[in-house]
């Protein structure tokens, strides 16, 4: 079993490697499926991310323990993995958007592929599109910044624990400092009283 300090970390982003590759591949198989294997495949593309991201969590915790010297490498091999994850993350929402577009298509009186431009459509059924469109361009808006959002949280998340490390070494180099003063002054004060002896 590997015990280097770097062991858990390539482990972790090993299997999150692992868990993109397979998310890539059903999203891009997806195209051409129905439209109910198409939402099952990305209920499951969802999960596969969620998994993944707990892999980016893992890979944060354990590049603290990281030695100093290649912990720069490592910071940029994390960076990339969010950077992956961020990028599948949007195409899942892409993905959803599309199939909602032709979800509201499809409900259409006009027929299954209408499009919002055609003159014969009736005018309800072309509002309610632009609408439902405007609707969903809004909420992959939203999903954006959310997703925005989590990630800078990650790297404030990032930062603080690594912040807190520099501290605790801090301190432990101080009582080892006092550790070494109070030895010191120990043997100081034996050399004293050696010396108040020897006067009597």
């Amino acid at each position: 079993m590997d015990t280097s300090p770097t062991a858990l970390f390539d482990s972790y982003e090993q299997d999150f490697r692992q868990f993109i590759e397979t998310i890539h591949e059903k999203l891009q198989a997806n195209d051409g499926t129905d439209k109910e294997q198409r939402r099952s495949t990305l209920r499951r593309v969802e999960m596969d991310l969620d998994e993944a991201d707990e892999m980016v969590s893992q890979m944060e915790i354990e590049i603290q323990g990281v030695p100093q010297s290649v912990r720069a490498q490592y910071h940029l091999r994390l960076r990339a993995a969010k950077d992956d994850l961020s990028k599948h993350k949007k195409l899942l929402a892409d993905s959803r958007s599309q199939l909602a577009r032709v979800d509201l298509l499809s409900s259409s009186n006009a027929g299954p592929y209408v499009s919002s431009d055609d003159p014969y459509a009736p005018s309800s059924d072309r509002t309610r599109l632009l609408a439902g469109t405007s609707l969903l361009e809004d909420g992959t808006k939203r999903l954006q910044q959310s997703q925005q959002i989590a990630v800078e949280t990650e790297n404030q998340g990032a930062e603080i624990l690594m912040n807190l490390r520099t501290q605790r070494e801090q301190i432990e180099n101080s009582r080892i400092t006092l550790q070494s003063a109070d030895l010191a002054i120990d043997r100081a004060s034996g050399t004293l009283k050696k010396m108040v002896r020897s006067f009597f």
